[in-house]
């Protein structure tokens, strides 16, 4: 079996996912679209691999939005077509953050900026604990996603919906893959920065994951497995003729 995550930008290790994907059995694949050498210039050109050569298909997150055509124009169409095409041929999929917004927006969702930026640990409201439990989890996003009219969102935080399922498929808002050297990296890639222009503590926050990595680590080798028993083996839903959400 062949796993392909698409990894957005150069700053997205593949952490406990990948490996408790590996431990299932997958094969993993990496296919970076944007480069370190392009990531102040992300709109390129990129060829995609075809997603049914792949058992597994698990976008990442990213800096950017989906809706960015002025950043990311040249690669969202086709990534979105990409997932589309994979969730109409039952093809399962795993969608992390920018990944869960691409998945809706690609089976007929959408995605909007949303009202207050979530950055750290958050515990989630959820509706299937024994799919998706309630953390902590690791937020750094500041849109949303609408899932399509549909799928079953079903968990989420008072800023917004955390996770959904159609069919095979799951979006997720939160990056269960995250680890202390990745969040170091993206810290050193402008999000301290980031963290520091809305007031959050960005040392306070590398020493809270450093502290709490092998419990983290242990909920996503949770969900994933959760995802492999439960979603990877659901009926296939279209979203050809979905309703497009409001």
């Amino acid at each position: 079996m062949r796993a392909l995550f698409i990894q957005q930008d150069h700053t997205s290790p593949l952490g406990p996912v990948g490996e408790r994907f590996a431990s299932h059995g997958y094969d993993l694949v990496e296919f970076n679209v944007v480069s370190g050498e392009n990531a102040h210039s992300p709109n390129v050109s990129v060829e995609f691999p075809d997603p049914l050569d792949f058992d597994l298909i698990i976008p990442m997150g990213a800096p950017w939005s989906v809706y960015d055509d002025e950043r990311i124009g040249n690669w969202i169409g086709p990534e979105l077509e990409l997932l589309g095409t994979a969730h109409d041929a039952g093809i399962p999929i795993f969608g992390i953050c920018f990944g869960g917004q691409a998945l809706a927006a690609a089976t007929g969702g959408s995605v909007h900026r949303a009202p207050d930026a979530e950055i750290g640990w958050y515990a989630i409201e959820t509706d299937d604990s024994d799919l998706v439990g309630s953390g902590p989890w690791f937020q750094w996003h500041y849109d949303q996603f609408i899932a399509p009219s549909n799928a079953t969102t079903f968990a989420r935080t008072p800023i917004g919906p955390q996770a959904f399922t159609l069919g095979r498929s799951l979006g997720l808002q939160f990056h269960p893959e995250l680890t202390a050297s990745t969040l170091d990296l993206w810290l050193l890639n402008g999000g301290e920065e980031s963290m520091l222009n809305h007031g959050l503590d960005p040392a306070g926050l590398l020493r809270e994951t450093q502290a709490g990595t092998d419990e983290a680590a242990a909920r996503t080798y949770e969900l994933v497995d959760r995802f492999v028993a439960r979603v990877v083996n659901a009926d296939v839903v279209s979203r050809i003729n979905a309703p497009a959400a409001p």
